[in-house]
This record gives structure tokens, C-alpha cells and sequence, in this order.
């Protein structure tokens, strides 16, 4: 596949067989609001435009950092080629809101540690300078250990669904791979038949 680079849009776009419709979010939610309200926020209003026939990738998420995909919906989509787009617009928004939440409670917990830790040395988050205080490289070792400790289920649970659903993805497209291929070799047989 070739990609063309559209700095000016903000957005990379994909070429492939995959008609647009332009979403306001990709991941399900929209608009301003801080991350404790809004941490599944899946997208920047982005839309490619109207003619265009291909799948696009918009702008990083402020939350969750992933890039949302806007799916091109062919006019003439197969029930197979419909379950198959839908079953990924879902997976997306999916994985928009576990890493839009999960990045929100990382922030949160990290400022929270680095306060306690600053605070129990009698330290104030800035120093005399203004410059915001940290803690050296050991002492964020502790909580990123503990962070992943605390999260080790969650995380395994995601990983299991993640697997789960791209083997699903990959086993649709075979099979749409397979249906445009016999569906091609109609059409030839036709025209060479005439």
C-alpha cells in the first residue's frame, strides 16, 4: 500500500478498498472537558474529504495518544465487508477508551506519588525557582513498579481481548480477500464468456 503524507491535514492517507463517512470522534466521544470527564474523548473533529475513497488516520487522541482511523465505506460494501469494517470501528473505540482511562489514572496516580514523596521530605512541588520539583529516576522506579503491579490483571485481560479481536479482524479479512477474489473471477468469466 502507498501512503501519502498530508501535512497540511494533519492526517495520513491509506489507499486499499477498505466511501467515508466523517465522524466527529472516532472512539466513540467528543468535545472539550478535562481528562477526568472526558478521558474517552477518540478524536479532533477530523474528516477527510467528502470524495475521497480511502481509509484515513486523523491526529493522536489528547488521551489515549492513538491515532483514530475514519473507515472508507465502499457504496457497494458486502454484508462480509460491512461486519468486517464495523467489527474494527469497534475494536478502535475499544482500545481508545482503555488507554484514554488508563493514561488519565497513570497521570493522576504518578502527580499524587510525586507529591506524597515531595511532601514527606518537606519539599513543595516547585522549588525556589518555580521550576517544577521531581524525583530521581530510583524513586519514580517505585511507583512505576507498583503502578504495574496494581494494573497486571487489567493489563492481561486487555491483552487476551486484544489478541481475541485481531484474530477475528484477520480472519474476516481472509474472507473478504476471498469473497472479492471469487467475486473478480465471476466478473472475468462473464467478460470473457461475452
Amino acid at each position: 500500500m502507498a501512503a501519502t503524507v498530508r501535512a497540511a491535514a494533519g492526517a495520513r492517507r491509506l489507499t486499499g478498498d477498505v466511501g467515508c463517512r466523517c465522524l466527529s470522534s472516532a472512539g466513540g466521544g467528543g468535545g472539550g472537558g478535562t481528562a477526568a470527564e472526558r478521558p474517552e474523548s477518540g478524536g479532533s473533529g477530523f474528516c477527510p474529504p467528502a470524495h475521497s475513497c480511502n481509509d484515513w488516520i486523523g491526529p493522536p487522541d489528547k488521551y489515549s495518544n492513538l491515532r483514530p482511523v475514519i473507515f472508507y465505506v465502499p457504496q457497494n460494501e458486502s454484508l462480509l465487508e460491512r461486519r468486517l469494517r464495523e467489527l474494527r470501528e469497534e475494536t478502535q473505540a475499544w482500545n481508545q477508551r482503555f488507554w484514554a482511562r488508563q493514561n488519565v489514572s497513570f497521570q493522576q496516580e504518578k502527580e499524587e506519588f510525586i507529591y506524597s514523596r515531595l511532601k514527606a521530605k518537606g519539599l513543595k512541588m516547585r522549588d525556589e525557582t518555580g521550576q517544577k520539583a521531581t524525583l530521581n529516576a530510583e524513586e519514580m522506579a517505585d511507583f512505576y513498579k507498583d503502578f504495574l503491579s496494581k494494573n497486571f490483571r487489567k493489563h492481561m485481560h486487555y491483552n487476551r481481548d486484544w489478541y481475541k479481536r485481531n484474530f477475528t479482524i484477520t480472519f474476516l479479512m481472509g474472507q473478504v480477500a476471498l469473497e472479492r477474489a471469487l467475486r473478480w473471477l465471476r466478473w472475468k468469466k462473464k467478460n470473457i464468456g461475452n
